[in-house]
């Protein structure tokens, strides 16, 4: 199905709230939906009715109607499975289907509606997973505010155990005839304690850092994992919350190094510098089978010098797995699906400058097993009291060279280290948390394939899932940028291309 736009209006055909999902014009949306009331057929029982050009499905919801628009050609039956969750999506965030409430959670609405319809396709998504996705919790977060708290109570705790023993100083001062120590003064007793007490404060509050460090803001990629690093003061915090039951996720940090490694500037950058990023997230069953695969790039434009505000890139496209492209809103659409080539919809205007400004992105998802970058095959089989594990990966798309991969085996509890027997690579047993690292720093063409086998005690089910991790500065739709010209003139333009291909989530269940 192609679904053109998502809309809640009123049964005169006003529009709400409205969603496109394809380039549409204001005019033109409101147009159709205005059109839309006067189709109807009161006599007939229909939720969809056709004209010349798109086919409207609609579900009344008391004094409003939810429509969908989409193309003729798209499958009624997906387009009123779509319509149930869109009609089901409403009522969590709306307390009463009427206008005013509509419009007070429209962006609320919007929201929703973009994790269900991307690029005009239904997404695989249940009313439970738009719930999570658009409220955005996060552990790691609540985590970072907990060890913030306990640092802070910490600090407070020390500054008023200094205030008690400056104040014993003191009085130990007075009783003995002496000068109170640190303050000499000005006025009487009372306003040398309130001096005391406003100097101590700002000491401990001044000095609260060194009691318990407390993470700051990055302001570089070599400072990005203060966070997840493994300082004293949080590795004994975390041991605390796991004591305490709750449940601690550790691997944030070393994702965040290879994050801020993969991420760093380019150290030559020129004056057009274009950042090609794609992410993968796939999900594979034991037993074989590709569940889902989801892939999305994008290229990235940065111009530093004014006078190359003005240019066209050239795109080369050799993807032959049906990638679905979108250019930017501002970019001359026909220009590149004419000529391949991103440049904007008015030659005259200029590209922001000292910013990065997404042109063009991509998007794939698939279920065909032949598209799988990295084939991994677990095969656990009990032998007596052990479990003798054997997994092997193969590259399946040769062109692409993955750096630093790391295959994450996990293991049961209390059981002590693997035996290990055969490896290509090397590997890293993490005892805290219960975890096999398979490493290998390069997968390419010439070191394709590899296995690993080692025995220990447990279940078959105690060794999933496996999840993968790598870096790569080849992208996987093969995508590029060839040429940068100027508008005036045709001349060419000397440019910088950063690539890089990152795992989102890759997991064997």
């Amino acid at each position: 199905m192609v679904l053109l736009a998502a809309a809640v209006c009123t049964k005169a055909g006003k529009a709400i709230v409205s969603r496109q999902f394809v380039e549409m014009t204001r005019t033109r949306i409101e147009g159709l939906l205005a059109a839309f009331p006067k189709l109807m057929n009161t006599g007939k029982q229909h939720t969809f009715v056709e004209t010349e050009s798109v086919r409207y499905v609609y579900q009344p919801m008391e004094k409003l109607y939810m429509v969908l628009i989409t193309t003729k050609n798209s499958n009624i039956l997906e387009d009123l499975e779509t319509l149930r969750l869109f009609s089901r999506v409403i009522p969590e965030y709306c307390r009463a289907l009427e206008e005013n409430e509509i419009s007070e959670h429209c962006f609320d609405l919007i929201f929703a509606f973009d994790e269900i319809v991307a690029l005009g396709y239904r997404e695989n998504v249940n009313l439970a997973q738009i719930r999570t996705f658009t409220e955005m919790d996060s552990h790691e977060e609540k985590v970072f505010r907990a060890v913030r708290e306990t640092q802070e109570r910490e600090a407070k705790a020390e500054m008023r155990r200094k205030a008690k023993e400056l104040q014993q100083a003191r009085r130990d001062a007075e009783r003995h005839g002496k000068k109170a120590p640190g303050f000499g003064g000005f006025g009487s007793s009372a306003v040398s304690g309130g001096v005391t007490a406003m100097i101590t404060e700002t000491i401990i509050e001044t000095e609260k850092p060194k009691v318990a460090p407390a993470p700051a803001r990055p302001s570089g990629p070599s400072k990005a994992l203060k966070l997840g690093a493994k300082g004293k003061e949080v590795d004994n915090f975390v041991d605390k919350l796991k004591l305490e039951g709750e449940n601690i996720m550790t691997s944030v940090g070393k994702r965040s190094v290879e994050a801020a490694k993969v991420l760093a500037p380019p150290i030559n950058m020129e004056s057009v510098h274009m950042k090609i990023e794609e992410k993968i997230s796939l999900t594979c069953g034991r037993d074989g089978g590709l569940q889902n695969m989801e892939l999305h790039g994008m290229i990235m434009l940065h111009i530093s010098d004014e006078k190359f505000a003005r240019i066209r890139l050239h795109v080369e496209n050799e993807d032959k797995r049906g990638v679905q492209l979108q250019t930017h809103p501002n970019v001359d659409k026909k220009l590149f699906t004419t000529e391949s080539q991103i440049g904007l919809k008015n030659p005259e205007k200029s590209f922001p400058i000292n910013s990065d400004v997404g042109v063009l992105k991509w998007r794939l998802q698939t279920t065909e097993e032949s598209f799988i970058p990295l084939t991994i095959n677990c095969w656990p089989s009990e032998s007596g009291n052990n479990c003798d594990i054997n997994i092997e990966y193969e590259l399946q798309e040769e062109s692409l060279e993955l750096n630093d991969v790391i295959i994450t085996i996990p293991l049961p509890s209390g059981v002590g280290a693997p035996v290990i027997g055969e490896i290509d690579g090397e590997y890293r047993h993490d005892s805290r948390r219960n975890l096999l690292e398979w490493c290998l720093p390069v997968i390419d063409a010439k070191n394709k394939s590899g296995s690993l086998e080692f025995s220990i005690a447990g279940q078959p089910n105690d060794f999933f899932p496996v999840q993968v991790s790598f870096i790569s500065k080849k992208n996987y739709c093969n995508i590029q940028v060839t040429k940068v010209t100027q508008v005036d003139g045709n001349s060419p333009v000397r440019f910088s291309t950063e690539t890089t291909f990152l795992v989102d989530k890759y997991e064997i269940l």
